[in-house]
């Protein structure tokens, strides 16, 4: 029997990842690295890689599955050589936020984990499967929508 809640959720996150999909797929590495303003933003290919890192982690702490391993810090010193190679590095990792939330797994939206990438007052802060969850949809439907608003700069 299928989890009403993880058919959901993977309906709402196969359309974000579609969506960022559709964003990258034609551009040229310059267009991927290409920063809107000089200071304090983030390229294309580095809100994609982020966006995908960030969904990865929170879906496999929300499912109970092993953590992937994740270094933040360097999501966003990402920069694109190989457009065609960066765009299966994206579909690999989306494949694996998909199999994340495979209908047929048994959800249990009271158990807690600790996200280790998570850094401040929150750090070491236990949350709900529920909230790991909900956490990962919201964030990367974020990012589309901030990835779909820098490519419409580059009218490409």
């Amino acid at each position: 029997m299928s989890d009403p809640i993880i058919a959901g959720a993977r309906a709402v996150l196969d359309e974000a990842l579609d969506e960022l999909r559709a964003v990258i797929v034609s551009l040229d590495a310059d267009t991927l690295n290409r920063l809107p303003l000089p200071d304090d933003t983030n390229s294309l290919a580095v809100l994609v890689v982020h966006a995908l890192a960030s969904t990865r982690s929170w879906l496999s702490l929300a499912t109970g599955a092993d953590l992937p391993p994740r270094e933040r810090d360097a999501e966003f010193r990402t920069v694109v050589v190989d457009p065609a190679l960066f765009l299966a590095d994206v579909d690999q990792v989306a494949a694996a936020c998909r199999a994340l939330l495979d209908p047929g797994i048994a959800f249990d939206p009271e158990r807690r984990g600790v996200a280790p990438w998570v850094t401040g007052e929150l750090a070491d802060q236990p949350v709900t499967a529920a909230w790991a969850l909900l956490h990962a949809l919201t964030h990367i439907h974020e990012h589309v929508g901030h990835a779909q608003l820098t490519r419409q700069l580059w009218k490409v």
